[in-house]
């Protein structure tokens, strides 16, 4: 297998709603939250008519695209045996995704995100993370693994405890390992892990320039760039309107940002810029190569709502 993926298992449920239901709920329009009760998530979904699932999650959202561009490629993420949960390993399985995991009942139900849709086409989101991030070292199978070229995790699953033990598994029987930083609240929750990982352990890092210039506290983008040829790892940082740019070592990479497109939901913009970058890596492109596919990919996304192409 070329390129498994490790992440929060996620069901993205779309649904139409008024806009007195954002207000009702005491919500924000626009805005995602994250609810820790499943009570007040239940209450919330109880009245909805669903237009749509999505088997979503940052890592699974680049391994869908990778197998879209006809790579051999699998995903680990938890969910429950509930109706979510089938409907989550049903939409990997029906994009060609294997997917690594035998759901139990669990004491939490799958993974959950809201989107809420109102007429003006604006998109609030209710995330509900239940037992996507109970992600443990048993969940984990090494022999999988070691079968797969290249793993890729991503920082939202980082977490002290058991998805820290995961991590580490997947990560000491990996033969390559690429990571997402994937936000920046998650950069400064985990600073110093997350330093650790990436100057030590990492091969490959993904990140937005904010992201990457928060972990190693600057304002000055030269300092990444720095940073970046000390430590001699892949860093791939995307730099919205001006592009993005690969740093190995000494050897720097850039690449121009699209232009004049018609951006109408940048929800998986990050995660199909991966997946193109990942395709070029495992299909021996260059470097130059690996960019363009990536910002390719991640134009098409942003012009189209949903994190699918």
């Amino acid at each position: 297998m070329k390129v498994l993926g490790i992440g929060n298992a996620i069901v993205d449920v779309f649904c139409k709603v008024e806009e007195n239901f954002i207000k009702k709920n005491n919500l924000t329009k626009g805005t995602m939250k994250l609810i820790f009760d499943e009570v007040e998530f239940k209450n919330i979904l109880v009245n909805l008519k669903i237009e749509k699932t999505v088997s979503g999650g940052s890592v699974a959202n680049s391994i869908v695209g990778l197998s879209q561009l006809k790579n051999d490629v699998g995903f680990i993420g938890k969910v429950s045996d509930d109706i979510f949960g089938t409907k989550y390993e049903e939409g990997l399985k029906k994009e060609n995704v294997k997917y690594f995991y035998t759901k139990n009942k669990e004491g939490l139900p799958t993974g959950t995100c809201l989107i809420l849709i109102t007429p003006d086409s604006e998109r609030t989101m209710c995330t509900f993370l239940g037992i996507a991030g109970k992600i443990n070292e048993n969940d984990v199978d090494e022999k999988i693994i070691k079968k797969s070229e290249l793993i890729f995790l991503e920082g939202y699953l980082w977490d002290e405890g058991e998805p820290k033990k995961a991590f580490e598994k997947a990560i000491k029987n990996a033969n390559k390992v690429a990571m997402s930083l994937s936000d920046l609240f998650c950069v400064e929750r985990h600073k110093q892990n997350f330093l650790d990982l990436v100057k030590g352990k990492l091969d490959l890092t993904f990140a937005n320039e904010s992201e990457i210039m928060a972990l190693i506290n600057t304002k000055n983008f030269n300092e990444v760039i720095t940073f970046a040829k000390e430590i001699k790892k892949q860093i791939i940082i995307t730099r919205g309107e001006k592009g993005a740019i690969s740093i190995i070592g000494d050897k720097i990479t850039e690449i121009k940002a699209n232009k004049n497109l018609t951006i109408k939901d940048l929800t998986g913009a990050g995660d199909l810029f991966a997946a193109g970058y990942l395709h070029g890596l495992i299909n021996n492109l260059s470097t130059e190569k690996c960019l363009e596919q990536a910002t390719e990919l991640s134009s098409k996304v942003i012009q189209q709502v949903g994190a699918r192409l």
